[in-house]
């Protein structure tokens, strides 16, 4: 863990909190979880039975598809 509790990084993998998803997107906690509920935005990983983490990777590739439909 380092010192931005909102990142997570392991070998290979960096894992982001949601504030750190929501900066990184610009939406809200309400919008990320009806995009997930969806099966448009990338689900978090259940780190334990409270903590939840995205992958930084899976994200980054939902904003570029983003983008590339804008």
């Amino acid at each position: 863990m380092t010192a931005n509790t909102h990142e997570v990084f392991t070998p290979g993998r960096i894992l982001l909190r949601l504030p750190s998803v929501r900066r990184k997107t610009g939406l809200g906690r309400s919008t990320i979880y009806r995009l997930i509920a969806a099966g448009e935005f990338p689900a978090p990983i259940k780190l334990s039975p409270s903590v939840s983490a995205w992958d930084a990777a899976a994200v980054d590739s939902w904003i570029a598809s983003r983008e590339v439909a804008a």
